[in-house]
């Protein structure tokens, strides 16, 4: 009958016999890998302690050149005095109404007309509250009306006014010139609005 042979136990050169040999080199890779980080940040310390400063040295200017030495450079040939940009040009537009017109060739229309018969009916007021000091007024009054192109009202005046009443004419003007009208035809328009102011009863 044949015997195996009894199995080596003996651990391996270099190595300790024994369960705590394992143990034994980790400990030693441990303390092996420490001391190289130890090494490690020193010599980068070592290194950030040797770099020298940078040092700031004033400098002297340097010596005057002699005038035989300068040579002017070449002048420019864009921006030559022949070459000067001409001078900007403003173009400003003034809008006119035609208030400063010396003649007005425009005409009165529909929407302009309508307006002015309003404003003529609003000017009634003015003759009822004069009856109430003097109920004998009556009379026809005209105002003479210049209206820009964009209906804006240049003037107003009295043509006729054979009421007598300047509270009256005053205040008729007043509700003329209060505000703008519809816009005339062709640009500004002259226009004469009659009002015959008599008791109503």
């Amino acid at each position: 009958m044949n015997s195996k042979p009894p199995s080596s136990t003996a651990a391996p050169a270099g190595v300790p016999s024994g369960g705590n040999g394992k143990y034994i080199v980790l400990v030693l890779l441990l303390l092996g890998g420490v001391g190289g980080l130890i090494y490690w940040k020193k010599t980068q310390a070592d290194d950030v302690a040797t770099v020298p400063s940078a040092s700031v040295t004033a400098t002297q200017p340097p010596p005057p050149r002699r005038n035989e030495d300068y040579i002017p450079p070449p002048p420019d040939p864009v921006a030559s005095a022949d070459a000067a940009p001409p001078p900007k040009q403003t173009v400003t537009y003034v809008a006119t109404n035609g208030c400063d017109s010396k003649v007005c060739n425009g005409r009165t229309n529909a929407d302009l007309e309508a307006a002015l018969g309003a404003r003529a009916r609003a000017s009634r007021r003015c003759y009822n509250n004069a009856l109430a000091s003097d109920n004998t007024l009556s009379g026809k009054m005209s105002v003479s009306l210049r209206i820009g192109s964009n209906g804006t009202v240049c003037s107003a005046n009295i043509g006729s006014n054979e009421l007598g009443s300047p509270q009256v004419a005053n205040c008729v003007l007043n509700t003329f010139r209060s505000s703008g009208f519809p816009s005339p035809t062709g640009g500004c328009a002259e226009a004469s609005v009659p009002m015959n102011f008599v008791q109503q009863h």
